[in-house]
């Protein structure tokens, strides 16, 4: 696959990011303890999920040099006791946008959740993978 320029993937990202913001809810991530699917058009397995977040609307904060900037997660609760393997991020529609690797694509401060806790992405950057 050709790689664009860092301009462009910017210009993508911004894309995505105003995607996540269509439909008449806000976008949100998933956070599951089993192994991610190989592809987004999979379905997940709802007895892993782990946790909700939602994005606030319009959730573009800035765009920067080198990344775009998403606003913070609304705060969620975690249903159920597991360790965040992966999340799938839907559009405002519940469409499934992508899904990402907790540790590698997300970074969250304690991956292991506890039933009951509260949590909230303070910091949410798109990188261009250039």
């Amino acid at each position: 696959m050709n790689t664009p320029s860092k301009l462009a993937s910017l210009a993508m990202l911004r894309a995505l990011a105003n995607y996540l913001d269509q439909g008449s809810s806000n976008a949100t991530l998933i956070f599951y303890d089993d192994i991610k699917p190989a592809s987004a058009s999979e379905n997940a397995d709802d007895a892993a999920k782990l946790l909700t977040l939602s994005l606030p609307k319009p959730c573009i904060k800035s765009v920067n040099e080198n990344n775009i900037e998403l606003f913070a997660s609304n705060a969620g609760i975690a249903t159920k006791t597991g360790t965040a393997i992966w999340a799938r991020v839907f559009n405002g529609e519940g469409l499934t946008v992508f899904d990402v690797s907790v540790g590698t694509d997300i970074i969250l401060d304690n991956a292991d959740l506890v039933i009951g806790s509260s949590v909230k992405l303070g910091v949410i950057y798109l990188s261009p993978q250039i």
